[in-house]
């Protein structure tokens, strides 16, 4: 499915306002039972005017997937770019995909219960491109402990990740910057490192969807 065209947007702004409400309406009642309508009136715009930025609904679903991949794939490369050994790398990866579940909850939880309403060819795009993300994770753990073997690193680092998104299917009584803290530690006892400092600030999401446009 093609995204709409450059030109036709007019307001940034608003299309950014269009994806958040759509995380939010989605994630609460599923992909099937919110209209665009639904989609406009959460936005604070009327439903056609959604047009002047997205062809359809489909087309909302797939760049928001578009963008969490994208934004995991970008912040695993920048990691192991910078990163001294493959230890630290785990542990950035680890709190990059906390962080971005706890700011992202909505989201988050769309992309893992929605994938199955994306067209064919959008799904198979995507799970490429989660196939290299975790294989990043993969390389790491396999040069932190090379007596893991492939296939192990395969299961060890799909369990650390699970634990992670373990959060998104209910909701804890702990202050966010606990359970960070908590989802961290799980992770990295799966995969057998040590934790990375968690600077977890709640309350300064800047939307539900991550930006590809530089903005934090």
């Amino acid at each position: 499915m093609a995204k709409s065209a450059g030109p036709r947007i007019r307001d940034p702004e608003r299309r950014e306002r269009i994806l958040d409400a759509a995380a939010e309406l989605i994630s609460h009642h599923g992909y099937p039972s919110v209209s665009l309508s639904d989609i406009g009136s959460a936005a604070g715009i009327v439903g056609s005017g959604i047009y002047r930025h997205f062809d359809n609904k489909g087309a909302i679903l797939v760049e928001m997937f578009d963008r969490v991949v994208d934004h995991l794939v970008s912040s695993a490369e920048q990691s192991l770019a910078v990163s001294p050994d493959p230890q630290t790398t785990l542990g950035i990866l680890v709190n990059d995909q906390v962080e971005l579940v706890l700011r992202r909850r909505a989201l988050c939880q769309v992309y893992v219960r929605e994938a199955r309403n994306l067209p064919e060819s959008d799904q198979l795009r995507l799970r490429w491109r989660q196939r290299h993300y975790v294989a990043l994770w993969e390389d790491a753990l396999c040069a932190l402990r090379p007596t893991v073997s492939p296939e192990l690193s395969k299961v060890l680092v799909r369990s650390a990740i699970g634990s992670i998104h373990s959060v998104l299917s209910f909701t804890s009584a702990l202050d966010e910057p606990d359970v960070a803290v908590a989802l961290r530690d799980s992770a990295c006892r799966v995969l057998e490192v040590i934790p990375q400092a968690v600077n977890f600030v709640p309350g300064s999401d800047t939307g539900g969807v991550p930006r590809t446009d530089g903005v934090a």
